[in-house]
């Protein structure tokens, strides 16, 4: 199966061992990946600060440039919840309105498309260690997503799963949220941080960058070592196989 590839900005300009990770992934399970490389923002930061038009600007182009008929894989739950939720509304009245919608009925988050869409939990992986795994608020509340990462962290050779507690609670990034309310950002990470700490793991695990890259900073403000990881990283490696 031919499927593309939507990076993110956050993946590609902080973290391009997500993306690197989320096609070795792909290409392992035998389906070719197609990467875009005119593909920009796909317009979440503008719309959140309440700027509609560049917005929409930023989705019109996105649907142009995701125009084939493949499957869209986004290793992000915030993005994805854009593509799903918002650009049928944000381009309903515009050419772009009935390729909006087709886009996203074709969008899927990496875990739900492994497992929704390929009916895939044990991708060959294979890493040494104890996780546990941070369910980012988008992925969660907006796509309903909430097993089949798990599921799939089951699967991986050499893995314990061990739940924190509340995984489900927010760790304050939020995008711009974080640094229009830095203190307000902190207080909601604080209690996130010490129920990661709490469950003695090697890593955790979230499928957004942005809320890997938030407990990373929190991590680290404690002299934490507890490695923050993509998912996709987890499930590209064959350490322990």
């Amino acid at each position: 199966m031919e499927v593309q590839l939507l990076v993110t900005c956050l993946a590609d300009q902080l973290a391009p061992e997500v993306g690197e990770a989320t096609v070795d992934l792909l290409e392992r399970l035998g389906h070719r990946v197609r990467f875009p490389e005119a593909q920009t923002c796909c317009g979440q930061p503008a719309f959140n600060d309440g700027f509609s038009a560049e917005a929409a600007a930023l989705a019109a182009r996105t649907v142009e440039i995701f125009s084939a008929p493949a499957p869209v894989v986004v290793p992000s739950g915030s993005c994805a919840t854009m593509i799903r939720h918002f650009y049928p509304g944000l381009l309903e009245r515009g050419p772009h309105g009935p390729a909006a919608r087709a886009l996203a009925a074709r969008t899927f988050e990496l875990s739900e498309f492994l497992v929704r869409v390929l009916g895939r939990t044990d991708v060959g992986a294979g890493w040494s260690g104890r996780v546990t795994y941070h369910d980012s608020c988008h992925l969660l509340r907006e796509l309903g997503v909430r097993d089949e990462p798990r599921r799939l962290l089951a699967g991986v050779a050499g893995v314990e799963l061990v739940e924190m507690a509340y995984p489900e609670h927010c760790c304050g990034f939020g995008g711009a949220f974080a640094v229009k309310f830095p203190e307000v950002s902190s207080a909601i990470l604080d209690p996130k941080v010490e129920s990661i700490i709490a469950t003695g793991a090697d890593a955790v695990v979230a499928n957004d960058t942005g809320c890997l890259l938030q407990l990373a900073g929190g991590l680290r403000r404690r002299g934490s070592t507890i490695r923050t990881l993509h998912l996709a990283e987890i499930l590209a490696s064959q350490a322990s196989r």
